[in-house]
């Protein structure tokens, strides 16, 4: 859809029914703010027209979006909480019913590896298919999180976040609340912290270093997922927001109707083949995948769980 080439009386129908779409959005607000931020509301300026960045995601254009205020958990939903979820519900996750899950390969200890993978996905086959992983076992049957609980849960679909969103009295973030989350107030910088990636040879996130998908340094200090405060907060106080792991958002995903969407509290496309997802992971390089910058984008169908997607909730005000 080339905003451009759209008849005026679609782009005004199209517009009419995004502002619809945000006046009637599912709001949440009987979840506890513990842990959580307080925004105050917009206006921003979302997305981005960075040069380096993916066309055929959509990151642009810029565009001054608004926002009510809203709560955002100041890091993501960890192994232990989830696992209060659980214990409270006994909710099974997708991966667990499916009986299987997506595992880095340079996670799957080399002895084990023919008895592990199944299958790799093809053109990426550091992606690999083990029966028994799931959030209780990250990197195949043999694991466990313990000593992990402060750790992002991961192998959690889009469908399994928003049951525990629901039951925590909370929702996902739509992508344009994520994004002014993410920014920290700084205005179309790269990152929450401003244009330069390691400033002063600092890192402050958990993303590759070396040759993906063969070798990771981890001069970050990591070389999988992180705890949720491994590295310092942005200009509002949340933390692992970029790198670590892709967190989900409410979004359908769509490459341009944001561009003919409502500016106010918009909430992306009635439908959709896959949900947005945000803020990179550890697994995002330059070389490969830079989308740890704060306006990348991606997405993934709504039942799919791997070892670096997670996500956070938001509770209105």
């Amino acid at each position: 859809m080339n905003p451009c080439c759209v008849p005026s009386r679609v782009r005004a129908a199209l517009l009419e029914a995004s502002r619809e779409a945000s006046a009637e959005r599912r709001r949440a607000n009987s979840g506890s703010t513990d842990g959580m931020v307080r925004l105050e509301a917009g206006p921003f300026l979302m997305g981005t027209d960075f040069g380096q960045g993916f066309p055929a995601d959509g990151e642009g254009p810029v565009r001054k979006i608004a926002l009510d205020p809203l709560f955002i958990d100041s890091h993501p939903v960890t192994n232990d909480v989830f696992e209060e979820f659980v214990k409270a519900t006994s909710y099974t996750t997708e991966a667990e019913r499916f009986g299987w899950s997506f595992v880095f390969r340079g996670h799957v200890p080399a002895d084990q590896y023919g008895r592990l993978v199944e299958a790799t996905v093809p053109g990426a086959d550091w992606w690999c298919k083990i029966s028994g992983a799931d959030w209780r076992h990250p990197e195949g049957p043999d694991s466990s999180f313990a000593g992990r609980g402060q750790y992002p849960v991961t192998h959690v679909s889009w469908n399994d976040a928003t049951q525990y969103a629901a039951w925590a009295g909370k929702r996902l973030p739509t992508e344009a609340e994520w994004e002014f989350a993410a920014r920290g107030s700084l205005e179309q910088k790269l990152y929450p912290w401003g244009d330069d990636l390691t400033p002063g040879g600092q890192h402050l996130c958990n993303i590759w270093q070396g040759e993906f998908p063969v070798s990771d340094t981890a001069e970050d200090g990591f070389a999988g997922v992180a705890p949720v405060d491994a590295f310092p907060p942005n200009g509002f106080g949340i933390y692992s927001i970029t790198g670590n792991t892709w967190e989900w958002c409410a979004d359908w995903f769509h490459p341009s109707y944001h561009a003919l969407a409502t500016r106010l509290n918009p909430t992306g496309p009635a439908s959709g083949q896959a949900k947005v997802m945000r803020g990179g992971s550890y697994l995002c390089h330059a070389s490969y995948c830079n989308r740890y910058r704060v306006a990348a984008r991606t997405s993934n169908t709504p039942d799919s769980a791997t070892t670096n997607i997670g996500f956070r909730c938001v509770r209105d005000v």
